[in-house]
């Protein structure tokens, strides 16, 4: 989401009249661009074809990233901004993969399949709401800033869909995938709702070490080249390794936590 200040807005005027800088919309189109993808996958998953689905989630969770750094960039973050993308989170990440979930193995469990997707929704709901009002907190240490409180909802949804990457894989789907697939997306939604710390990513800083450009680099092409080659693999993996992560950043916030009261 798109932080913003009171001030973004003093120039303009009430009534909705006078100018707006075009550099102002250029983030807005991004975040209505990534609804789009997420209506999509929507609509893809009702016709079956749920690896284009996901990979329509995927797509709006890159460009839920890309939008509020190109709102700081461009120095146009506005409260009209900050609330865009924040609805439009809740359809991407809250309703869109729940949907998809229920209309690819979910809906096996009629009834309690569907009980499971409002809960997700729900968590996704309040945590998005959580996050709304944590950013207007003024008491909030600034080392906190490192960290979510509980998964953000593009990483629930990313790490959501682990049961479709495992599908496309080609893993036998038993019996039982229904159950374990209800058990799996209620822990992911509790996750996003609860108070668990999680790296934001602020912990790598705006700078890297000049000896560091080239290997990044090396790594990053690397990266693209596995993920184009093997998608539903890497993204399998980068899940694990994200759960890997979560007691890393529990233990790191406790030690912060720690260090900072005493």
């Amino acid at each position: 989401m798109k932080p913003f200040r009171s001030s973004d807005t003093a120039k303009e005027r009430p009534g909705g009249k006078g100018r707006i800088p075009l550099r102002k919309l250029v983030p807005n189109m991004i975040t209505l661009l990534a609804l789009c993808a997420g209506l999509t996958a929507v609509r893809l998953a009702f016709e079956g074809r749920f690896q284009e689905a996901t990979v329509f989630i995927l797509l709006a969770a890159f460009l839920d990233g890309v939008d509020g750094r190109v709102a700081r960039l461009l120095r146009s973050a506005s409260r009209f901004g900050a609330e865009l993308d924040s609805l439009t989170d809740f359809v991407n990440f809250g309703v869109a993969p729940a949907v998809i979930l229920y209309a690819w193995g979910l809906n096996e469990l009629t009834s309690v399949g569907w009980i499971g997707v409002l809960i997700y929704a729900i968590c996704a709901a309040l945590r998005l709401a959580r996050f709304n009002v944590a950013l207007e907190d003024p008491n909030k240490p600034k080392w906190t800033a490192n960290y979510f409180v509980g998964i953000p909802a593009p990483a629930g949804a990313c790490t959501a869909l682990l049961p479709l990457y495992l599908d496309f894989l080609g893993l036998p789907r038993f019996e039982i995938t229904g159950g374990a697939v209800l058990v799996y997306v209620l822990l992911i939604g509790f996750l996003m709702a609860s108070s668990v710390p999680t790296f934001s990513g602020k912990l790598v800083g705006p700078q890297v070490d000049r000896a560091w450009v080239m290997p990044l680099f090396v790594v990053f092409v690397l990266f693209l080249g596995l993920l184009a080659s093997f998608p539903w693999s890497v993204l399998t993996a980068c899940t694990l390794l994200y759960f890997a992560m979560i007691p890393v950043s529990i233990m790191r916030y406790r030690r912060n936590a720690r260090l900072r009261s005493g």
